[in-house]
């Protein structure tokens, strides 16, 4: 099946619906309509849309609305450069911050159901590392919606994408992404139907990737099954970059051994973290900010008191590892944890079998954010850096945590990461359309662009690996053993191994030797497996495994651009902590790392305008 579109988004989040909806929204669009020129824009998403990783997100969405303390977008600003450890562009962070409250009012326009003041403004509370005057106090920030706003955001924006018009593919999964490497720009996508099994060559103008993180890189993560850096591997196995990989933030409280987040509200209405001692530890770490410190710091003295042997076992295995520490929520009153704080309740009851009104909650850091990805532009546009320039990869964008504007630099602030989505979702919305204005699709089929041969070797390609990898892989001339060992492999037990590796290699803490042993045994193991995985029936449709095998080649892909780039960073900043090099160096590495498939890192220099670097002790 081939197919022609103005514009693929690939992702139903925040960021992929922000976009279609900015898009739908925008004065190009409006004026092609009312010409009778319609646009051809398909959302391309490999879960409903309604179950993308959007709605999992709990606590709140950064904007200095100013609605319970004063508060101004420069503060905002501030925090965000230093909290992301200086490797922030400056450029991305103003605009985040200056647009920021435009962004929380649009949501509200579009049905969010945002938590009220007693006066009927959106309420705020507190998140790590957001202050005023410049990091003198902490400051209210976060908008919220209870501890659902991410769910809120994501149904709201669905259904206004509905009001719309907008063309849905859902569970459709993307496996490719062509890119004419001689033209430098974007021809369209394969992608394959879960449903009846069929591949689609899928042509486009112009292309947004909004395929989400890459938690399950790691054992213990917070995200969903799902995000298996999809989009990031599409652009390295295209040939591209990623930039700043090794940047991978543990949020502070994951529910022990579960990795489900707790959130940071939490903490922002008067959760304390405790040792085994019983002892309030932060204020020994972050004076000023205490449990609400960024979460980078929280996350390495949690690791800190763990070594120092005061670290906690799992009640549920009470001969387990002691890595775990106490999250103490019993100074809330409880109407008020049941008001602001129902789906964190429900989740330690549910899985921890405690009342967090009356018991301790055993928390542990859980892999939970990528800050890296596919590099963009502040108008989404996806660029390679080479030659001390960008290139723009024409009609090709990224939004949300796949892509990298850099505004969140080595570390994220809590409440920014729903902001970026749908900020920079919308601006690439609003860039594809003028694009499309210019070039679009012509109501007789045809188009403007030139045709390329590219996509349709791609789709024939896929199309050979697809009956690969559903072919029996117990062939009659492979000896006994071999094809018995092949048939008990697969990509859940792969992705499963994967992730404990990278926990003990890369999370929280790390070294050269540690980074080594990871690489190895990617290389040496990991990789050939992957390559000989098959799905263990024939059938094509509705078949699970078959996106399961590529999904876990995917995470291993990004695995090795994420090691790579973590051995090149001779320095800790921000989420990356590296032992054997303990401190900041800006004189080397002010500098974001530049890391394709084969290996290859260069260092792009991080846009400064406003702020010099600063010690960022809290």
């Amino acid at each position: 099946m081939e197919e022609m579109y103005d514009a693929i988004i690939v992702g139903a989040g925040a960021a992929g619906l922000s976009a279609a909806l900015s898009f739908y929204r925008s004065d190009e669009t409006r004026q092609n309509m009312d010409l009778g020129i319609e646009p051809k824009v398909l959302v391309i998403s490999k879960l409903q849309s309604l179950r993308s990783h959007t709605g999992s997100a709990e606590g709140g969405i950064a904007a200095s609305l100013g609605n319970e303390q004063p508060d101004c977008w420069q503060w905002h600003y501030y925090d965000t450069v230093k909290g992301g450890d200086w490797l922030v562009d400056q450029d991305a962070a103003k605009i985040l911050a200056q647009e920021a409250t435009k962004t929380v009012v649009n949501l509200e326009h579009d049905g969010v159901a945002f938590s009220r003041t007693n006066d009927g403004h959106i309420a705020q509370r507190r998140f790590g590392g957001h202050t005023k005057d410049y990091g003198k106090a902490p400051v209210e920030r976060a908008a919220y919606a209870a501890d659902r706003v991410g769910h809120q955001i994501l149904h709201s924006l669905w259904q206004q994408c509905i009001g719309h018009g907008v063309e849905f593919a859902e569970e459709w999964y993307v496996t490719d992404l062509a890119v004419d490497q001689d033209e430098q720009q974007v021809q369209g996508v394969i992608a394959f139907d879960t449903h009846s099994g069929e591949v689609h060559v899928v042509r486009a103008h112009n292309v947004l990737i909004a395929t989400g993180g890459a938690g399950r890189l790691f054992h213990t993560t917070s995200n969903s099954w799902d995000l298996t850096g999809d989009g990031m591997s599409l652009v390295l196995r295209a040939g591209l970059q990623c930039e700043d990989t090794e940047f991978v933030q543990f949020h502070p409280t994951g529910l022990a051994h579960t990795g489900i987040l707790l959130s940071e509200a939490s903490r922002a209405e008067g959760g304390t973290l405790r040792n085994a001692d019983g002892v309030a530890f932060m204020q020994n770490y972050a004076p000023e900010h205490g449990d609400l410190a960024a979460r980078d710091v929280v996350s390495r003295a949690i690791r800190a008191e763990v070594d120092a042997g005061r670290g906690i076992a799992d009640p549920r295995d009470p001969e387990g590892p002691r890595d775990c520490v106490w999250l103490d929520m019993t100074a809330i009153e409880p109407g008020h944890m049941l008001a602001v704080l129902p789906q964190v309740v429900e989740t330690i009851q549910k899985y921890a079998g405690l009342d967090p009104t009356k018991d301790w909650v055993p928390v542990k850091p859980t892999a939970h954010y990528t800050m890296g990805g596919i590099p963009v532009t502040t108008d989404a546009e996806v660029y390679t850096w080479h030659d001390g320039e960008r290139h723009i990869i024409e009609g090709l964008y990224a939004a949300g945590e796949c892509s990298c504007v850099s505004v969140h630099g080595a570390n994220r602030l809590g409440g920014n990461s729903l902001l970026d989505a749908c900020l920079f979702g919308s601006r690439a919305g609003e860039s594809i359309a003028r694009r499309v204005a210019e070039n679009p699709v012509l109501d007789d089929g045809s188009t403007i662009i030139d045709e390329d041969a590219l996509i349709d070797h791609l789709g024939q390609d896929r199309q050979d690996a697809l009956h690969d990898l559903v072919a029996h892989a117990d062939d009659a001339e492979q000896p006994e053993a071999e094809a018995a060992e092949e048939t008990t492999d697969n990509a859940y037990k792969l992705q499963e191994q994967l992730g404990q590796l990278m926990d003990s290699s890369l999370a929280v803490l790390t070294d050269a030797a540690a980074i080594e042993r990871a690489q190895q045994v990617i290389t040496d193991e990991l990789v050939p497996r992957a390559m000989q995985l098959h799905s263990h029936a024939e059938y094509t449709s509705f078949n699970q495994e078959i996106t399961a095998i590529w999904e876990v080649q995917n995470l291993l892909k990004l695995a090795q651009a994420m090691l790579t780039a973590s051995a090149a960073r001779h320095e800790s900043r921000g989420s990356l902590k590296r032992l054997d090099y303990p401190e900041r160096d800006d004189a080397s590495f002010l500098a974001h790392s530049m890391t394709d498939a084969d290996g290859n890192v260069v260092w792009q220099p991080v846009h400064i305008i406003d702020m010099k670097p600063e010690s960022r002790e809290y």
